[in-house]
């Protein structure tokens, strides 16, 4: 099991049910990837809702347990234990065993091929540049769509600019991106200090140093000694 072949299962299955998915079920998946491979791809893990909420910009909880249940229905995370609560952990594990054959957007787009030589009636020469049409369509059509980084980005600047930047940019490297923004996001809560989305694609920005000051389950540190005393 590995990050990419998580993804292309994924896509996969949105492209086969475009009807039931949200760019909130995308965030939530990738961030229990990036969570997991954090955890060295244990088989199951805790995955806080708060913390992914706060992760991904989710200010609901009723919110968040929708997408996150759909998820776990659709087979993409298998729920071992439930929370309690919002501030506690679910015990999940990641199943990649979604898509019957792996191949949807493949077979997407050689049938769209096919159909398009039969209706036209092309030569053998038209033929041949067609097939070799393919290897570029199916190349266009694995690439992760805009608005799922632009929605997780959670920054509306820049939309058209950074759109063309990211249509320009390889799937890996989109993959990469959807992985370390959750962190970036979290890094900088205030979205005045945040990059603009075309900025940060413009200078690679994911590859910089994440400093995240706020720490999860720090213990407070409090004083017993009266206040006039500290002083």
């Amino acid at each position: 099991m590995n990050g990419y072949e998580l993804s292309r299962n994924w896509f996969d299955w949105c492209f086969e049910n475009p009807e039931k998915i949200n760019p909130n079920h995308t965030a939530i998946y990738f961030f229990a990837i990036e969570h997991c491979n954090r955890m060295g791809w244990k088989n199951k893990f805790g995955f806080p809702s708060q913390m992914t909420m706060e992760a991904l910009g989710i200010k609901k909880h009723q919110t968040y347990i929708k997408y996150f249940r759909d998820l776990v229905d659709w087979g993409f995370i298998i729920l071992i234990q439930e929370s309690k609560n919002q501030y506690s952990a679910n015990i999940i594990s990641l199943n990649n065993a979604m898509t019957k054959n792996g191949k949807a957007l493949d077979k997407a787009n050689i049938k769209h091929t096919a159909k398009q030589t039969e209706s036209n009636g092309q030569s053998n020469s038209s033929i041949d540049k067609q097939t070799n049409n393919i290897t570029i369509n199916k190349e266009q059509e694995e690439k992760i769509n805009f608005d799922i980084f632009y929605n997780l980005y959670d920054k509306k600047v820049d939309g058209k600019d950074a759109k063309l930047k990211w249509d320009r940019l390889d799937l890996q490297t989109q993959q990469l991106i959807l992985s370390v923004v959750p962190k970036y996001i979290k890094s900088t809560p205030d979205k005045q200090f945040r990059k603009s989305p075309l900025v940060y694609l413009n200078k690679k920005a994911w590859d910089d140093e994440i400093i995240i000051e706020k720490e999860f389950n720090k213990p407070v540190q409090t004083y017993k000694e009266p206040i006039s005393k500290l002083l």
